[in-house]
């Protein structure tokens, strides 16, 4: 594989401070040598809130999307049906996107600090193929899950430069983000130390505490890595 600019990966539960942090490891990076961000996360609940708020058929539309989207995160159920199985795959076309777009900065010797990173450690939520957890039935599906998951195993395999990786327990997550789901914020708490992300080196921070020592530490470990 060919030489790439550093990838610095922010990762964490909702309600970790992902964003916050990301956003001021670019600037401590862009001290030193030309970087940029990038989002490497569905967008799909701000797409969420942007049908919630269409007159009429909004709210009970946005509200069916949950439910079906929930239920092809559980291993115990199945994919509901192929609209269901299309939007996840489309959603995950963009992440590609998204994806490719920080490969080129990369590529151009442009270092990337990234909010999010795709994985392959926990399917169905937290970045990862979101037609591999529940049973995907039928030709067609099973078709979208096997190519899903291979731009997912394809992303897996840029191992970025560092992860830092922060820990928060749900109370905590759930008081930063009222308006998230509990059940999948848990989830998403317990499925945090999971990630190994290909084996890349990872940083474990407490992102319950004060943030100023959050940031420090993770300012230490990103200079570490680039040294």
């Amino acid at each position: 594989m060919e030489k790439l600019a550093p990838l610095i990966a922010v990762v964490g539960c909702d309600g970790s401070g992902k964003s916050t942090l990301a956003a001021d490891l670019l600037s401590h990076m862009r001290e030193r040598r030309k970087a940029e961000s990038g989002y490497l996360g569905l967008g799909s609940g701000a797409m969420g809130n942007r049908i919630k708020a269409w007159p009429i058929i909004g709210p009970a539309l946005e509200k069916r999307l949950v439910k079906r989207a929930d239920r092809a995160r559980d291993p115990k159920d199945k994919i509901p049906d192929v609209t269901t199985a299309l939007v996840l795959y489309g959603f995950s076309l963009l992440r590609k996107a998204r994806f490719k777009r920080v490969l080129r900065l990369r590529k151009r010797g442009i270092a990337v600090v990234t909010d999010r990173y795709p994985q392959v450690d926990v399917p169905g939520f937290y970045d990862g193929p979101g037609l591999s957890a529940a049973r995907a039935e039928g030709w067609l599906v099973s078709r979208l899950a096997a190519k899903e998951r291979a731009i997912y195993v394809w992303m897996a395999q840029h191992v970025p430069t560092l992860v830092i990786r922060l820990h928060v327990d749900a109370d905590t997550a759930l008081k930063r983000k009222p308006d998230h789901n509990p059940g999948l914020i848990r989830q998403k708490v317990a499925a945090t130390p999971q990630l190994t992300f290909n084996g890349a080196h990872i940083v474990d921070i407490d992102a319950t505490m004060a943030y100023e020592r959050e940031k420090s530490l993770a300012f230490e470990a990103v200079d570490k890595a680039l040294v």
